[in-house]
């Protein structure tokens, strides 16, 4: 299992580059170059959804992404603290083949997944 971790301030201009390094570490996981546009709009969505709740709840909290390939899945998760209900939500259910909302008091934690063929040398 290979992981890529990034935290970054949160301000709209941090999750374009948040989209550019899930876009590739996706392609370099073996996603399906059909499903990276995929890939770049989900988490392009969480992002936004997270560095929104920052700024709004806690604006010198990094809003946190993990990037993994393990078991023919690439996994993005986006963890934020600040906790806004159901925003932008159904767009990455949508865009994701499979994702789990963890809501908590302290915030909220978007898991998504598409295939993938394995880590390439």
């Amino acid at each position: 299992m290979a992981t890529v971790e990034v935290s970054f301030t949160a301000l709209p201009a941090h999750v374009r580059t948040a989209r550019l390094v899930a876009t590739a570490v996706a392609r370099r996981s073996g996603v399906a170059d059909d499903l990276l546009e995929e890939v770049r709009l989900a988490v392009g969505e969480a992002c936004s959804r997270a560095v929104e709740a920052h700024r709004r709840h806690c604006p010198g909290e990094p809003v946190r992404i993990a990037l993994t390939d393990s078991d023919g899945r690439f996994e993005v998760e986006v963890s934020d603290t600040g906790n806004p209900q159901g925003f932008g939500l159904a767009v990455i259910a949508e865009l994701a083949d499979d994702v789990q909302i963890s809501e908590t008091p302290t915030g909220t934690t978007i898991r998504m997944s598409w295939p993938s063929a394995g880590l390439r040398p």
